[in-house]
């Protein structure tokens, strides 16, 4: 993630519910959106995990945010998330994305696993889980609280292909 990615960061703060699952705050100003991404550069030497920019291949735009957080690795498990700006959505960048998060994956050694935890309303997200090559597993009844409410998940995962 670079400084540049601050536009990006405010346009994915217009969305409501990006606020209640990370540290991006609700239309945020140029300076939280900068925090922001500087939070995000840190993730890897804080241990947390990896966080990316999603840019258009057309010309390196930022378009949304990755990340693949590794709370689990002694387990050898990893979970990942994925956003993409309002202005950038319905064009296949979340797939990508994940598909290429999930290729960066098997670099790790002693990853063995990735997983999602997605909202079962979110058919968009559900839709690009599948598309990436996901399996769901299960709904998890009130796994994760999200804007002070316990949510229930559809756990999706993927698993380290043979060699």
């Amino acid at each position: 993630m670079e400084l540049r990615d601050a536009d990006m960061a405010r346009d994915l703060s217009t969305d409501p519910y990006v606020p209640l699952t990370g540290t991006l705050p609700g239309h945020a100003s140029h300076e939280a959106a900068e925090s922001w991404v500087r939070r995000q550069q840190r993730r890897h030497a804080e241990g947390r995990g990896f966080s990316f920019t999603i840019a258009r291949r057309s010309d390196d735009e930022a378009v949304g945010h990755c990340g693949l957080w590794l709370k689990d690795l002694a387990d050898g498990r990893a979970s990942a998330g994925y956003a993409i700006a309002p202005s950038s959505r319905q064009r296949g960048y979340s797939t990508e994305a994940l598909i290429a998060l999930t290729n960066f994956a098997w670099t790790l050694p002693g990853l063995d696993r990735v997983e999602l935890f997605i909202e079962p309303g979110n058919t968009g997200s559900l839709r690009t889980a599948e598309s990436a090559g996901y399996v769901r597993e299960r709904v998890l009844a009130e796994h994760q609280e999200i804007g002070g409410i316990r949510r229930d998940m559809v756990l999706f995962a993927v698993t380290r292909p043979l060699s």
